[in-house]
């Protein structure tokens, strides 16, 4: 195949002269094979792992098609979805960058930012809006953007729109764009569920598939490091002792929680690193002046939750750790795809739990490769147990003894075993007169204060029906006491194996206290005339 150049690609020569200023002569794979079909106005599928520039690939062809024809209050000519706000502001830089010989309208619709000043620039009509999902369905409910004039859709890193839960959005957003339109969908993998949007949102696209769908970039040398430990402390130390051995320059690391993120934030700090964080809870602007810094080199040292894992482009990153592997194969990819990028070299290094050696597999399914361990690697036995999940439960996850709603306390104590089980029913006279003499006195001290005056108790003695007293396990069983209008009064006692609680113990019904005697007992000695 012949190596193109950007001049052969049709580009017009503003935008050419931009592409020559920032230094570019040769395009990677899928610009070369994107841009010329994008020019000519046609759909495209665009398949291509991170870090290929697939950005350059739609905002090169988007200004040559934009140059002519203004735009109207309030309605864009062309929409760029992307599922962050840092890929977003990176797309609008894009923008800035090669369309600085055209005087195009650009405005940026991301949460974290002033709906005013937004609106503001959607008055005065803009060539390129650029929003994430959710803030755009914000402003067209409040009547502030109108999509009828849309002539150009770009959906960027679609299986990362599907991880955030954002393709119903998309749906609706696409719903509201008229038929006839461009649209260039691009991401690094197609499940099932992206191709359905596909198939309902494009019509006839050219697909464009310059590497298999994730698969990491060969510049990358990919490392794994086993923690038997497993505790984030030890993890911790891991860490901190690969990033003195190894020579990095400037290293992103991350987790998969956000608090975990601050930790590992701090204790970099505490250790004398210069490091900084970016996650989901950061406001906009901390979130912008820390990828700022990073950039600059003010910042060597990244703490990062999946925010930062796709279509961030930073060059010059050397190394990648993963602190926490991530639950999702595909995420591992596009972590790693922040280094090596552009044909540069770059390193990964993954901290692996015995509870991560199943998502290791995972990993070498998806990428074709087999890892390759740095230290001891973990034993055949323990690979074997992590596919029987026998050891050690993962984090957060609920232990199997425990029963629902247990929480952190202790383990309920189980059930009783088959031998407990035949030893009860081989001693079962010994088991019972030890728990009535444990339980029968209790009831009694419990019940005296309340007990009847004497006479009552005589009473209630010649209206119930004998009671066997053969054994102290027949005592606490009460036959079917008879009251003077024949109703039941107790039930006998079942199940516990005989032995019932105070608590659960059904009161003898008591014959009913004449007023007198209940309120002034003095009164009760006066015989009635």
């Amino acid at each position: 195949m012949t190596t193109l150049t950007f001049a052969e690609l049709g580009l017009s020569p503003k935008v050419q002269a931009a592409v020559d200023s920032s230094g570019y002569t040769t395009p990677t794979p899928i610009q070369a094979a994107a841009i010329p079909v994008a020019i000519q106005g046609r759909d495209i599928l665009g398949i291509a792992q991170t870090g290929t520039g697939k950005t350059a690939s739609f905002t090169l062809p988007m200004i040559c098609r934009l140059e002519t024809g203004r735009a109207r209050a309030r309605m864009p000519r062309s929409l760029i979805l992307a599922p962050t706000r840092e890929l977003a502001a990176q797309v609008a830089q894009s923008f800035e960058k090669y369309g600085a010989n055209n005087k195009l309208n650009l405005a940026l619709l991301i949460g974290g930012v002033s709906m005013d000043e937004q609106t503001k620039k959607l008055d005065r009509g803009v060539d390129v809006l650029i929003a994430t999902p959710g803030r755009l369905i914000d402003h067209f409910q409040r009547g502030r953007v109108m999509l009828m004039g849309v002539e150009i859709l770009v959906i960027d890193e679609a299986d990362r729109m599907l991880d955030m839960g954002f393709i119903p959005d998309i749906e609706k957003i696409c719903k509201l764009l008229p038929p006839r339109r461009q649209t260039l969908f691009f991401s690094a993998t197609m499940p099932p569920e992206i191709t359905r949007l596909v198939d309902q949102f494009m019509n006839d696209p050219m697909r464009i598939e310059v590497a298999k769908p994730a698969t990491t970039a060969t510049t990358i040398t990919q490392l794994f490091r086993y923690c038997p430990d497993g505790e984030d402390w030890a993890k911790r130390e891991v860490l901190r002792e690969l990033m003195r051995s190894d020579d990095v320059k400037n290293a992103i690391v991350f987790c998969n929680r956000k608090r975990d993120v601050a930790i590992l934030h701090k204790s970099l700090l505490k250790h004398g690193f210069n490091a900084g964080a970016l996650h989901g809870d950061m406001d906009q602007k901390s979130r912008t002046e820390t990828l700022d810094k990073f950039r600059s080199g003010e910042i060597t040292i990244l703490a990062a939750s999946d925010v930062a894992a796709r279509g961030l482009d930073i060059p010059a990153v050397s190394h990648v750790f993963n602190f926490d592997l991530p639950w999702q194969s595909d995420d591992y990819v596009h972590r790693i795809g922040r280094t090596g990028r552009a044909g540069r070299e770059g390193n990964s290094t993954s901290l692996v739990t015995f509870e991560d050696l199943k998502l290791v597999s995972d990993i070498e399914k998806i990428t074709g490769t087999t890892a390759n361990w740095i230290g001891e690697p973990p034993s055949e036995e323990d690979m074997a147990d992590s596919s029987s999940k026998k050891r050690r439960r993962a984090r957060g996850q609920r232990s199997p003894e425990r029963g629902r709603g247990s929480g952190r306390g202790a383990p309920r104590p189980s059930r009783r075993s088959s031998k407990d089980e035949q030893a009860v029913t081989e001693q079962p006279v010994m088991l019972e007169e030890t728990d009535a003499k444990q339980k029968v006195s209790k009831p009694k001290r419990a019940r005296k204060p309340d007990a009847p005056p004497k006479a009552a108790a005589k009473t209630e003695e010649t209206a119930s029906e004998p009671i066997k007293k053969t054994d102290s396990t027949q005592k606490r069983q009460r036959a079917i006491a008879k009251s003077s209008d024949g109703s039941d009064l107790v039930a006998p006692a079942q199940g516990f194996a005989d032995n019932i609680p105070a608590f659960l113990r059904r009161p003898v019904r008591r014959p009913s206290r004449t007023a007198t005697t209940k309120t002034d007992p003095a009164r009760a000695k006066v015989p009635s005339e």
